[in-house]
């Protein structure tokens, strides 16, 4: 599945992408490893892309809650 990302650069996060349809969010960070959370609702997924402070919403709001894959 490839989801578009688009750059963040910011707090640790390089780029970030939501597919609504699959309700899945695709997190790239600056080291270069990609990770994709399964079952993330619309919500999440639209407050962590336009958050000031997306690193700190990522750990409080998706990193535990949602089934992780690692992509690379």
């Amino acid at each position: 599945m490839a989801i578009e990302r688009k750059p963040i650069r910011r707090g640790g996060i390089r780029s970030a992408g939501y597919d609504r349809g699959a309700r899945v969010l695709e997190v790239e960070f600056d080291n270069g490893s990609v990770v994709q959370h399964s079952g993330v609702g619309d919500e999440i997924g639209r407050r962590f892309l336009a958050s000031a402070s997306p690193m700190s919403y990522y750990k409080d709001n998706i990193e535990e809650e949602f089934t992780i894959r690692r992509i690379k």
